[in-house]
């Protein structure tokens, strides 16, 4: 049995950090202390767990299946110790600290940007970090602490993680205001005949939800262009005859397109919120995610600013 008295936060720290990198080297640097130290710390941690816990190889140390099992309540306690040491009451104004999210450039443009509105009003210390969403990636960069909050939908998130939805989403028709088919009227038939274009996050995908649901009426529609980026996307559309379905929350009062009602229903999606156990109960990060969501619901947000 392992002798709590033989453990400190320091080690604790020191297999966390081992956990992420995968490399003593690397988890001394994150550490600040010398790769020796951390070798030191590895000793005593395998003497107190009586297991190797790390397996060196060429490119590092893998961990064991006992480092593994451990891994989730390792993570949880360090969790409550740093959530133990903040103050007992979080005051926005004076708070000064990076904060880390991640989400696809929909998300920036829908949800970031009017957060970032109103928390430079409330937190105008906190800073923000956005970066790109990995989906297959966003369990362990919340597990180490490389993000703090994901912005993604339920479909994609991981089992391991808290999530509270934000707002259903849907997708509408838009073209530039000067359209020659808005003359005519957007029949299903015309809608079929016109050329599309579409964001393909992934690069070059040529189908997507509006193809889904076309296909269930027998139909098919013409994709002259794919995009990685719906920012972009509206540049096309302003400049061409292209159309393309669209999440509503980005076009709303947008010059120089417009949302004609589509002939058909493509099915939306729901943005969530995701975290990891590690931040769920830290004051700051609770406070981050409730003006969030508050920030999701306000009228501002829903006309799209």
């Amino acid at each position: 049995m392992t002798d709590i008295r033989k453990l400190d936060l320091n080690l604790l720290k020191a297999f966390s950090a081992l956990l992420d990198e995968r490399s003593v080297t690397q988890a001394a640097a994150r550490l600040s202390l010398t790769q020796p130290a951390v070798s030191g710390m590895l000793t005593r941690l395998r003497e107190s767990f009586d297991d190797p816990l790390f397996v060196r190889t060429a490119r590092g140390v893998v961990p064991t299946q006992r480092a593994l099992e451990l891994a989730p309540t390792l993570k949880r306690v360090l969790a409550d110790v740093e959530t133990m040491l903040q103050p007992a009451h979080f005051d926005p104004a004076s708070a000064e600290f990076s904060w880390s999210v991640a989400g696809t450039d929909y998300s920036l443009q829908a949800v970031v940007v009017p957060f970032l509105a109103r928390l430079r009003r409330l937190a105008p210390c906190i800073r923000v970090m956005v970066h790109p969403i990995d989906d297959g990636a966003v369990l362990r960069q919340l597990e180490r602490g490389a993000l703090d909050l994901v912005l993604t939908t339920p479909e994609v998130t991981p089992a391991e993680l808290h999530l509270r939805p934000l707002y259903d989403e849907e997708y509408v028709c838009v073209l530039r205001t000067d359209h020659p088919v808005l003359a005519e009227g957007l029949t299903l038939e015309r809608f079929c005949a016109l050329d599309h274009a579409l964001v393909s996050y992934s690069g070059g995908g040529l189908s997507g939800s509006t193809d889904r649901a076309l296909a269930e009426l027998g139909l098919r529609r013409r994709v002259a262009l794919s995009v990685p980026s719906f920012l972009v996307l509206l540049e096309v559309l302003r400049g061409s005859d292209l159309l393309a379905m669209m999440p509503r929350r980005l076009v709303d009062g947008v010059s120089g397109v417009c949302v004609v009602p589509a002939p058909l229903w493509v099915p939306g999606f729901t943005k969530v919120m995701a975290w990891h156990e590690r931040t769920h109960n830290n004051p700051a990060q609770r406070w981050l995610r409730e003006l969030l969501l508050e920030t999701c619901g306000t009228d501002e947000m829903k006309n799209g600013a």
